[in-house]
């Protein structure tokens, strides 16, 4: 039987691309899961091309895959409110939160000159006012429960190099790995471990936009994927959301390892 079996992980994003693979991976470890997403953001610019995500709709198909110890929750990462009552939700479904595994994230391509405050509060909202709502309430639980506790961040490979026209979103990821390293100091005393995945190239719903955003005159989106991935990953292999879930289980599974950004991206050249 797994080491993880009967714990209980929220997972923010759970419905769509990584957080998906993330969480059918905790449901055949015989994990307890609360899947939360978001149908209407508050803010237009994102990778969806507007305020339409359908993340609450996604996570309640993924929670009726995984079947009884699945359940979904709506709720907005930007919104400290919605993150305490999410909290809670989890809480009374299932007694306790064990893992957090914070993967709720958007992303826009536009130059410096272009951007606008939307693409940079969306973004800044999401990626790192998001992490730090979930964190602290996934903290604050963790010590009613004395201490003890897995949290998982996705930051990206952009959280740790510079992109042209993705300043604001490797701005958000720079700033989650920094958070995770300074908060995993923070807790460690107390048996609260607080880790940070960084994906390289996948094929989610980011990509999808990306697609578009890097490419060159001429060139379909299977095209750019297929460049991007020759340029930049040595291994020549777009990343799975399976991949993602590995390295999940192994900070899950791993008392002694806190305050790391793990790169899980093909050995990316950049």
């Amino acid at each position: 039987m797994s080491s993880l079996a009967g714990k209980v992980a929220l997972i923010t994003g759970g419905g769509t691309g990584i957080g998906k693979g993330i969480a059918e991976r905790f449901g055949r470890e015989g994990m307890k899961l609360a899947l939360a997403g978001l149908d209407q953001a508050r803010n237009s610019a994102t990778h969806y091309g507007g305020r339409n995500l359908g993340g609450f709709t996604a996570a309640t198909l993924v929670a009726k895959s995984i079947g009884a110890n699945a359940i979904a929750i709506e709720a907005d990462v930007t919104d400290r409110a919605q993150v305490q009552a999410m909290v809670e939700k989890t809480v009374k479904a299932f007694g306790g939160i064990d893992v957090l595994v914070n993967c709720a994230g958007v992303i826009t391509a536009r130059p410096i000159a272009e951007m606008s405050e939307d693409d940079w509060d969306s973004i800044m909202d999401v990626n790192a006012k998001g992490t730090f709502l979930t964190n602290q309430a996934a903290v604050a639980q963790m010590r009613k429960q004395g201490g003890a506790g897995r949290i998982i961040n996705i930051a990206s490979v952009a959280g740790k190099f510079g992109t042209a026209t993705l300043t604001h979103y490797c701005a958000s990821k720079f700033a989650v790995v920094g958070f995770t390293n300074a908060l995993a100091k923070e807790v460690a005393r107390e048996g609260i471990t607080v880790n940070c995945i960084c994906p390289g190239i996948v094929d989610t719903q980011m990509w999808t936009l990306l697609n578009t955003a890097f490419a060159n005159p001429g060139e379909t989106p299977e095209q750019v994927y297929k460049r991007a991935i020759e340029r930049y990953v040595p291994q020549n292999e777009p990343q799975t959301s399976e991949d993602m879930a590995d390295m999940a289980v192994f900070f899950a599974t791993a008392p002694h390892v806190t305050g790391q950004a793990y790169n899980v991206d093909g050995g990316m050249d950049l």
